[in-house]
């Protein structure tokens, strides 16, 4: 029977399930990584499971995110990773070898392969012709002590590449914008693109990288390109062809749906705030002002994105009303360009360069002033998530970017007369593995190190049979987890800390959210009522673990985002979607709700009785738990249930 990519690379590592859309099936993990802002959880949820040793062939522990070291906290957490990593059999990359995805991408990623990261932008692998999905620590964590990882069976979209990029101003960047545009950030729920077609050619690894990269703000599982010749250049070029191996679908292989896209008829685009599929064409804005320029992040730091932003630059300075930061992705691109003069040529035209780190994109430094707009070739643009509340962030590539830099507006890069250098996809990147430290084979004497903000692990009780809760919080559609569980310099910090960082939960929102979410677990805790696509965006597990700490007992919602879904369900939190969307307006905010019967209900029907005892009103909510999850919430959470 002929197959797709997805479909061959599931086949591989099925550990147990069926391979139907919508089926649960156990996979077999190939490699893990973490990053700091997620990954102190999650080596403390594997430290709790009791297991002496990851299983996986390849765990991977990154510092990328909390650079910042205003206090002792961070440097603490830092030194908590690498001694976690020592003892436990991980790789570990130091604190300004770049950011996870770049970094992982030149390493580790290999064709084939299955990965799980605990961000949401892991897929960027997908670029290299492997399968990789951002899940939350506590998925990790387990998956590093030995289980196989569950999934619900996506549909498999194949999006049809055809013709060539208008180069140079026509860039991956906008490929994925227009794909933004067209389907939205929920066009992705519940699917996993796959390109194909004569036009994946056109595209190199890390301009593949970028377009899957940013499948996460499409709200997808994952994204995957073949592995091809292309694939074998880069592997080659980065001294792992070893690694290489042919991937493509067959000829007569099925998908749910095709999509058509021709490059050739793509022009440069960008995202208006406060979304990234808010996507118009750049032309369309000519002569909006602009105040700062950010150019970088996992999406958009390659070598050859950054070479390309340095011939612009060169010999021109950055229009006075301008502040331009740069943040390249890795080591290898920073001390590439740098050994190029490209590093001095950015400094000359009056730039900024930061750490190779995440930075600016999750409000980590850089932050824009008050009401100002910023534009940036990072992957979200989300109200706040640049650290000032009233920006207004937009995103485009990083030449467009680096035109505006120069011009202080929007201008079509096809019409702004300033002149790129053409050059061709190195043979072969500088290779330096001296940041990444390889795991110990022997640990037992490592003692893993812990600064006072690290605390224990919370874990909630198993699940009541009567939940009675006040509704907190009533939002809308598209909530993020930024809104539920602000990043930034500020709240980062406390990430090992939970009853600290909790008091930051929907800060942005509601003030007295904390506040009250303690008062009302006395009275048997909380609810939360969302719209549509609740929890897009990151993959932050704080954004279920805290408010669980706070006594959330369930949200109800029209739909829910995969990501922020899974960690509800494993921090025992019940996701519960209504059964008639227009049964929404009849709850609010200070309503106090009865759910009885819920075990009998989980357990059978999945349909729940909802009782609004404040308005004397009834309905219905569902859920779709498969028999793990339904165990999982019984017992409180993943980490009771996996060691019942």
């Amino acid at each position: 029977m002929a197959k797709n990519i997805v479909e061959k690379i599931f086949e591989a590592h099925k550990a147990y399930g069926e391979l139907k859309t919508g089926s649960p099936v156990g996979l077999r993990i190939d490699q893990v990584y973490t990053q700091d802002a997620t990954g102190t959880m999650t080596w403390l949820q594997f430290e709790a499971i009791g297991v002496d040793r990851v299983k996986v062939p390849l765990a991977v522990s990154y510092i990328d995110h909390n650079m910042l070291q205003t206090d002792y906290m961070n440097p603490d957490d830092h030194k908590f990773l690498q001694t976690a990593a020592a003892k436990y059999g991980a790789y570990f990359s130091r604190p300004g070898n770049g950011i996870c995805h770049q970094v992982h991408l030149e390493q580790f990623a290999a064709p084939g392969r299955v990965a799980l990261g605990t961000d949401s932008h892991t897929p960027t692998g997908g670029g290299m012709g492997m399968i990789a999905i951002g899940v939350g620590g506590l998925d990790a964590a387990t998956v590093m002590a030995g289980a196989p990882f569950e999934l619900a069976i996506p549909k498999v979209v194949k999006i049809n590449l055809t013709g060539k990029l208008n180069r140079p101003w026509v860039s991956a960047m906008d490929v994925i914008l227009e794909i933004l545009r067209r389907l939205t950030v929920k066009g992705g729920v519940g699917k996993i693109f796959e390109y194909g077609g004569t036009g994946v050619k056109d595209l190199n690894v890390p301009e593949r990288a970028a377009i899957t990269n940013m499948g996460a703000e499409l709200g997808a599982t994952t994204s995957i390109f073949p592995s091809d010749g292309r694939t074998k250049f880069y592997l080659k070029a980065v001294g792992r062809e070893t690694d290489w191996v042919e991937l493509k679908a067959d000829d007569d292989a099925e998908y749910s749906e095709i999509i058509d896209i021709d490059l050739g008829a793509i022009e440069p685009m960008i995202a208006q705030p406060h979304s990234p599929d808010n996507v118009v064409t750049v032309k369309s804005l000519k002569g909006t002002k602009v105040d700062q320029i950010c150019i970088g992040s996992c999406t958009n730091s390659s070598y050859q994105g950054l070479k390309a932003v340095a011939t612009i630059l060169k010999g021109k300075t950055v229009s006075e009303g301008i502040t331009l930061l740069i943040n390249p992705g890795s080591k290898q691109v920073y001390e590439m360009i740098s050994r190029e003069g490209l590093i001095a040529d950015m400094i000359a035209s009056g730039a900024r360069m930061l750490e190779a780190s995440c930075g600016p994109c999750i409000g980590m430094g850089g932050a824009p002033g008050s009401g100002q707009i910023s534009v940036r070739s990072y992957n979200r643009n989300f109200q706040g998530r640049s650290g000032t509340k009233d920006a207004f962030v937009y995103l485009a590539s990083p030449v467009s970017c680096a035109v505006f830099a120069i011009k202080g507006e929007i201008v079509d890069s096809r019409e702004s007369g300033i002149k790129i250098g053409s050059f061709e996809e190195p043979s072969k990147y500088l290779i330096n593995r001296s940041f990444i430290i390889p795991p110990l084979k022997a640990a037992s004497d490592v003692k893993v190190i812990k600064g006072p903000n690290i605390k224990d692990v919370p874990v909630k009780e198993p699940l009541k049979d009567r939940i009675e809760a006040e509704v907190l919080l009533k939002a809308g559609d598209n909530i993020t987890t930024d809104d539920i569980m602000p990043a930034g310099s500020k709240v980062l910090p406390f990430r090992s800390n939970i009853p600290k960082i909790s008091e930051f939960v929907f800060s942005g929102i509601d003030a007295t959210f904390s506040k009250r979410a303690k008062e009302a677990k006395e009275k048997g805790g909380c609810i939360i009522i969302g719209g549509e696509n609740y929890g897009q965006g990151s993959s932050r597990e704080h954004a279920a673990m805290a408010p669980m700490f706070l006594g959330l007992q369930a949200v109800l919602a029209k739909s829910f985002a995969r990501i922020h879904k899974a960690n509800l369900i494993n921090f025992g939190i019940l996701p519960l979607q209504f059964k008639n969307p227009a049964d929404y307006e009849k709850a609010e905010k200070g309503d106090r709700l009865v759910i009885k019967d819920v075990i009998n209900s989980l357990n059978g029907s999945q349909v729940y009785n909802i009782e609004n005892i404040t308005k004397g009103a009834a309905f219905e909510v569902v859920s779709d738990l498969n028999d793990r999850q339904r165990e999982i919430i019984l017992k409180g959470g993943l980490l009771p249930y996996m060691k019942k």
